[in-house]
């Protein structure tokens, strides 16, 4: 039996779109022999379809695509994921459900058991669960074969790395024991840091080596919003060898032979720094196009996040739909704008330069008798930043350009940025990638390229937001690679101040950076969209109260 992967990257909400999208897939593989074609969770719609599930007429739409697709099938079968309208008069009114079409009609149709409620996901806002499993059976040249169809999560309650399985229930020990011989889960599977290498391959292989079952797996691929999903759609043999394996962060079509159980055409997935690299690119990519905008913008500073920025931009989209403006101020260093102007020559990208001091002494002469009550502090240095957000948005408003934020996931953690200032814009590229990664990736970004694309001084020279004179980061923050690990136990594995001071860390270091964290969910709340690259983001995972008292 010949199965193909078909990786799609759906427009959420396109359903027309992306039934093209599949159709076109379907084609090519019937091309090369396939007698069944999988596609990815909910591929009508594209994932996460959110509250557009919550209209009457999308969901109709989405019937009617299934209809189409189920019209092209022939001898080539398909596995199409919707949203499928329940009659039960009980619960929700509509299952994440996959439809086997064959000879022209819907042949069967599963929906799914575990419906996620954790991080990103939110599934029991929109869909009932499927109360049982069921087979289905597809007539191939081999014979008649008995296929388990699960969906996503269906597939993650097992695994040697559980402490605790989240659910009860076990939808592939419940298939095979119904007599599944094929396992096919489709899945739209975000991207966040080491998961592929180090979470699915490991629970997929169990799975599949467990039963004793060859396991097909189709991931969706792209980004939507402040997601990524990476692909990597894959097959497992029955003794938990990777079979096959398609290319990460593009769209990919693989047909794999089940009655051949070796490895025969798995493209590797790429490393821990490519892989974040290339997620970006992805997510930078998708959230521009989608949105429908022709180019973008960010301002450059000289220093390692903006260059980061627009590296990753420029792979995403470009030299020619990329615009850098530097806008120094009487406490720029010099090396700030001669940075920024190697930069832009080495990516190849426009430089407007705008300095802000007039504007800047306009400001301050405005503000000096509200201002005179107290020495300068941190007011006086956000008007900087906050000219150079009106500049930069001016100039996004005026040209259609996306106006691109270069803010960290370290600055963003602790408050360390500028509300309408350098917040300011339509994506935050790095905003789920801490401070030393962003270094990680600047050198990556170099090897990549095979020479200078960031300038040296940009990566060596100490950080600084230069709001005033001779500033670094670390006059108020600990050194990155402290700040960094401290996050990483307090925000992502939600440790408790003690808890990490357990660990080696100064305790008023620890209390000071919780302090940060929690007293600045608000500017958080007000920040542009930014792109998950991590196990926990500050975005639609997080959902921390502002007015609250538990510090």
């Amino acid at each position: 039996m010949k199965v193909a992967l078909a990786q799609v990257n759906p427009v959420v909400g396109d359903i027309e779109g992306n039934t093209e999208k599949l159709l076109s897939a379907v084609a090519r593989a019937e091309q090369r022999g396939a007698d069944l074609v999988v596609g990815p969770e909910l591929a009508t719609f594209g994932y996460p379809p959110k509250d557009l599930l919550l209209k009457e007429h999308l969901v109709r739409r989405n019937l009617e695509a299934v209809e189409r697709v189920a019209a092209t099938s022939g001898r080539t079968a398909i596995v199409v994921g919707f949203a499928e309208p329940t009659d039960t008069g009980r619960g929700k009114s509509l299952r994440n459900a996959a439809a086997l079409c064959v000879d022209g009609r819907v042949a069967a149709v599963r929906g799914k058991r575990l419906l996620p409620t954790y991080d990103v996901f939110d599934e029991l806002r929109y869909f009932d669960a499927a109360d049982t499993v069921a087979l289905a059976e597809l007539e191939v040249a081999g014979g008649r074969k008995r296929l388990g169809f699960s969906i996503c999560e269906d597939l993650w309650n097992y695994g040697p790395q559980h402490e605790r399985r989240l659910y009860h229930d076990d939808p592939i020990a419940e298939l095979v024991e119904s007599g599944a011989e094929i396992l096919i889960n489709i899945a739209a599977s975000p991207f966040s840091v080491g998961k592929q290498q180090q979470t699915r391959a490991e629970i997929f292989s169990a799975q599949a080596a467990r039963h004793n079952v060859p396991l097909v797996y189709v991931n969706q691929v792209g980004g939507n919003d402040d997601l990524v999903f990476d692909g990597g759609s894959a097959v497992f043999g029955p003794d938990g060898t990777l079979v096959a394996q398609a290319r990460a962060f593009d769209e990919d079509l693989v047909v794999v032979d089940l009655n051949r159980p070796l490895p025969s055409d798995v493209t590797p997935y790429p490393d821990e720094m490519a892989s974040v690299h290339d997620a970006l690119v992805l997510g930078t990519r998708d959230y521009v196009n989608k949105c429908g905008f022709k180019d973008v913008l960010l301002g450059l500073s000289g220093g390692i996040d903006s260059a980061v920025t627009a590296a990753i931009a420029v792979a995403a989209l470009g030299p020619e739909r990329v615009t850098g403006v530097a806008l120094p101020s009487r406490y720029s260093s010099d090396h700030s704008v001669t940075d920024a102007e190697r930069l832009a020559a080495n990516l190849g990208i426009r430089l407007h330069h705008m300095a802000i001091e007039n504007i800047h002494r306009a400001m301050e002469a405005e503000l000096a008798p509200y201002f005179a009550a107290g020495p300068p502090g941190i007011a006086e240095e956000n008007v900087q930043a906050r000219i150079r957000g009106n500049l930069l948005m001016s100039l996004s408003n005026k040209q259609g350009s996306m106006l691109l934020t270069t803010g960290n996931k370290s600055e963003l953690a602790v408050g360390y940025c500028t509300l309408y200032g350098d917040m300011c814009g339509g994506l935050a590229v790095l905003s789920d990638v801490p401070k030393t990664m962003v270094y990680d990736l600047a050198r990556y970004v170099n090897r990549l390229a095979g020479q200078e694309r960031i300038p040296e001084n940009s990566i060596t020279k100490p950080p600084s937001a230069e709001l005033k004179a001779d500033q670094t980061d670390q006059d108020s923050l600990p050194p990155y690679d402290v700040l960094d690990a401290i996050l990483q136990l307090y925000v992502e594995r939600e440790q408790s101040v003690e808890q990490v001071a357990a660990q080696g860390f100064d305790l008023e270091t620890v209390r000071d950076v919780a302090r940060r964290v929690d007293m600045n969910e608000y500017k958080r709340k007000q920040a542009a969209v930014g792109l998950k690259v991590t196990s926990r983001a500050f975005g639609t995972g997080r959902r921390m109260p502002i007015a609250a008292k538990y510090l």
